[in-house]
């Protein structure tokens, strides 16, 4: 053990102390952080003020349009023509057509210089479609409290209830989480999986693996580099996540947070449903709602990161020591390429079924793909964002996944160090997948 530490010591020191280690690691949570603050700050701004000019078939039956803050409407009696003659040489930022028919055709027409956002065409829709229905109600003479008695918007609320007979919601937001958790081994296990086989490959083509086995047995060799970089990928993932929350937050505060209220930036976190429901006397306060409607108050954080530091860990065991028997066989990264597809398949294959794991995350593929050992570092991930237990993935589930996960890294390290031990010491010769299965029978005899 103590030849296997200073094995996993060094690999650990060499990585950790290059500059593309130290660069990579104070650079990835500036990015991360800078785009996730980015694609907050974009979400949330929307300050153009939009000045339209109406044009109405109908004039002037759509004069009664209101101004906001953000979209100002002029309403004259133009054609469209003439609007559209007029419209790059005034301030206008859009024309709104309203054609003669609407009442029937239900389509109105936005010439924009500038693409408007989003929010703006739909406040405008919005706008325009009450004023609409309002015609539709006079044109077949309905009245309007009628008309709001039997005006449906349908909605279908999944809720899991519990043995304990609580309530929670249910949504497939958290399954995305899960996801992005389930895409982040699949990128790490490449990532630090390649660069052990790399690590063998080179050692082998230097001939200094020759020296270093005259020391160690080659399963101490093996291990020691599996290991050693497997501290390396926890300590840079370690760092990126303290570093990117810290930078996180002081971008949130400092900036977004000086020039939104707080107002603003918490309606950003509130679903339409949960804006609508809002009245002062359900006897739910404005903060539960928010919090039940914000995603990062509803996943089982301390779960999904314990979990992912399991599956993370010995998903790269598992593979890495794949990695390492397919390093040790060639003798340069060219000859790699006809024995990667094993390797790669199951791990592809995961990525695709945790894709369709997120809208059935109870399915049969995603619950045999979270048992497989090979899938189930990327599968489980997604199907654990509903929660373990009542209501959630059973916990049988997730300890079978686990064990076999386990027993799965045990044979795959056996099997691996076999090929590694014979392999490490061939040269100038491509084996093929028959004879690194007899390498295998040999080594067992």
């Amino acid at each position: 053990m103590n030849k296997t530490w200073l094995i996993i010591k060094r690999e650990y020191l060499t990585r950790v102390t290059k500059k593309t280690f130290i660069i990579l690691t104070l650079l990835g949570p500036i990015l991360m952080a800078g785009l996730i603050t980015a694609i907050m700050w974009i979400g949330m701004e929307d300050s153009e003020h939009q000045r339209i000019l109406v044009v109405d078939d109908q004039y002037p039956t759509f004069e009664i349009l209101k101004s906001t803050s953000d979209v100002e409407f002029d309403y004259d009696n133009y054609t469209i023509e003439y609007a559209k003659e007029i419209f790059y040489k005034s301030d206008y930022t859009a024309v709104l057509y309203i054609p003669k028919n609407i009442a029937y055709a239900n389509n109105a027409m936005l010439y924009f210089k500038k693409q408007p956002s989003l929010n703006s065409i739909k406040n405008i829709e919005n706008k325009v479609e009450k004023i609409v229905e309002d015609l539709k109600l006079e044109l077949f003479k309905i009245d309007r409290a009628d008309f709001e008695k039997v005006n449906t918007n349908f909605h279908l609320n999944a809720v899991k209830f519990s043995s304990e007979g609580t309530e929670e919601k249910m949504d497939t937001e958290k399954n995305a989480v899960g996801f992005v958790f389930g895409l982040m081994i699949y990128f790490f296990i490449f990532l630090y999986g390649v660069q052990v086989m790399r690590g063998v490959i080179e050692e082998k083509t230097s001939r200094i693996v020759e020296v270093i086995i005259s020391s160690v047995k080659p399963f101490q060799l093996m291990m020691g580099k599996i290991i050693g970089v497997a501290m390396v990928g926890l300590t840079q993932f370690l760092l990126w996540i303290i570093l990117t929350t810290i930078l996180y937050t002081f971008a949130v505060t400092l900036i977004i947070g000086n020039n939104y209220g707080a107002d603003v930036v918490s309606s950003t976190q509130m679903s339409a449903e949960i804006m609508q429901n809002m009245q002062p006397d359900n006897g739910i306060s404005a903060k539960q709602l928010i919090e039940n409607g914000n995603i990062i108050s509803r996943i089982n954080f301390p779960l999904m990161l314990s979990m992912f530091g399991f599956y993370f860990l010995f998903g790269y065991l598992l593979y890495s020591a794949m990695f390492a028997a397919v390093g040790s066989a060639v003798d340069s990264e060219t000859d790699v390429q006809q024995f990667m597809l094993p390797i790669t398949l199951p791990l592809i294959a995961a990525y695709m079924i945790s894709i369709f794991a997120v809208q059935n995350p109870n399915g049969p593929a995603a619950f045999w793909f979270s048992i497989f050992p090979l899938t189930s570092p990327i599968v489980m991930m997604v199907r654990l964002a509903i929660g373990v237990g009542d209501g959630g993935i059973p916990l049988w589930e997730v300890a079978t996944s686990m064990a076999l996960l386990i027993i799965g890294f045990v044979i795959t390290v056996w099997l691996a160090s076999k090929i590694y031990r014979i392999g490490l010491l061939m040269y100038g010769k491509r084996p093929s997948y028959k004879e690194m299965l007899r390498w295998l029978i040999k080594a067992e005899k």
